[in-house]
């Protein structure tokens, strides 16, 4: 893990915008890729699609499965990413306070939770009864969700998806990970 500080400007080094055109995290180096050549994505959906693909889990390689898995995940790069980014900008970060931006984004990020709240009434995971990238995706969107108005009681289905997906082994030890990067570059 190679962390880029945004307060920094690291995003705008050419080293970086090597391996991510568009500045943005998150991006992936494979020093094991396809014909045993370095290859760099980014974008966090073609990394998870990458990654599914490459090990052959949490993405299904064919039928409907498979497309529940894709759409699910679009509807995470296409609104959910998108729209609780601006949520949590406008009632958080602005540097000015616009009433109808926070009002639209929050009102947005509640019919947006609405949708992942009716899903999850019916199945496990957004994409079915199986755990996927969809899954992988949404969920940090989520973690934060007092950042985008949006209370727990009001979303119960969501509530119980993101607890579940919580306490799997490997979303802890990416949430430690996490805490622990966080922790070095304080000190």
């Amino acid at each position: 893990v190679v962390t880029v500080d945004i307060t920094a400007g690291d995003q705008f080094k050419p080293d970086f915008l090597v391996l991510s055109p568009n500045n943005r995290m998150p991006a992936i180096v494979d020093h094991d890729g396809s014909e045993g050549r370095d290859i760099s994505v980014f974008e966090s959906g073609a990394i998870l699609i990458y990654l599914a693909e490459k090990y052959e889990k949490f993405l299904p390689a064919t039928g409907n499965e498979r497309y529940s898995v894709m759409q699910w995940l679009m509807f995470q790069m296409a609104n959910l990413g998108p729209i609780l980014g601006q949520a949590h900008h406008y009632r958080d970060a602005a540097p000015e306070r616009v009433p109808y931006s926070i009002q639209r984004f929050t009102d947005e990020a509640g019919r947006l939770y609405g949708v992942m709240d009716r899903r999850l009434a019916e199945a496990d995971y957004l994409a079915g009864d199986d755990y996927s990238i969809a899954d992988m995706a949404c969920w940090p969107w989520v973690r934060v969700h007092r950042y985008h108005g949006q209370p727990w009681e009001d979303f119960p289905n969501v509530r119980s998806w993101f607890d579940r997906i919580a306490k799997r082994d490997a979303v802890q030890q990416g949430m430690k990970l996490l805490t622990d990067k966080r922790a070095k570059t304080r000190d």
